[in-house]
Parts: C-alpha cells; sequence; structure tokens
C-alpha cells in the first residue's frame, strides 16, 4: 500500500498555478480550462505569456465551472456564460455591501 503525502496549503489571490496545476487540482482537464479563457471566463495572469499563470480565485472558478457543466450538462461556452454572470453578481453584491457600510447608521 502505497502512502500519499498532502499539504495544506493557504488559497489566496497570490497563489498561482500553471496550466496543467490548475487542471489537476480541479479534476479537469487542460482543454476544459483553455476553453474557459477562450470563452472569457477565465483569464490567465498573462495572457500573452508562451506558457499561462491564473491566480487562486481561478481554481474556484474552474471548480464551479465543472459543477455547473457536470450538474446541468452544458456545453463550454454556456458554462462560461453562467461563470461570468456569477462571477459579475459577487462584485456587485460586493459594491453593495461597501455603500451600504458608508451610509449612516440607522436607529
Amino acid at each position: 500500500m502505497k502512502a500519499e503525502h498532502t499539504e495544506a496549503v493557504w488559497l489566496t489571490e497570490d497563489t498561482e498555478f500553471t496550466l496543467a496545476q490548475l487542471a489537476e487540482l480541479a479534476g479537469t482537464s487542460e482543454t476544459e480550462v483553455r476553453e474557459l479563457v477562450e470563452y472569457g471566463a477565465l483569464a490567465p495572469v498573462d495572457p500573452d505569456a508562451p506558457a499561462w499563470i491564473f491566480n487562486g480565485r481561478c481554481l474556484l472558478t474552474v471548480r464551479t465551472a465543472c459543477r455547473l457543466r457536470v450538474s446541468f450538462d452544458l456545453e463550454p461556452h454556456g458554462v462560461a456564460l453562467i461563470v461570468s454572470l456569477l462571477e459579475r453578481i459577487q462584485g456587485l453584491e460586493s459594491q453593495i455591501g461597501s455603500l451600504r457600510a458608508q451610509l449612516p447608521q440607522r436607529r
């Protein structure tokens, strides 16, 4: 029986992954990750670099995309659209929270 070594790592925006690492950690193929980039749902740190590097947030995005694809049997462009809309909603909710924090407190 082979013992496997696992190590916990904090996931932050500063965490970086290669294309292969991202695909492996997300449990998907490099082709699917490339499709998410192609459809605009995912962006490498430098899209023009010969070897793409992704930040830590991308791992969550790819995992979400994989769950959506499997759960709803979606095509890659459909998954990319939903992921983009979910991220837009999260951004808007964050902005609303910031604006609410600036309002005077009601009594």
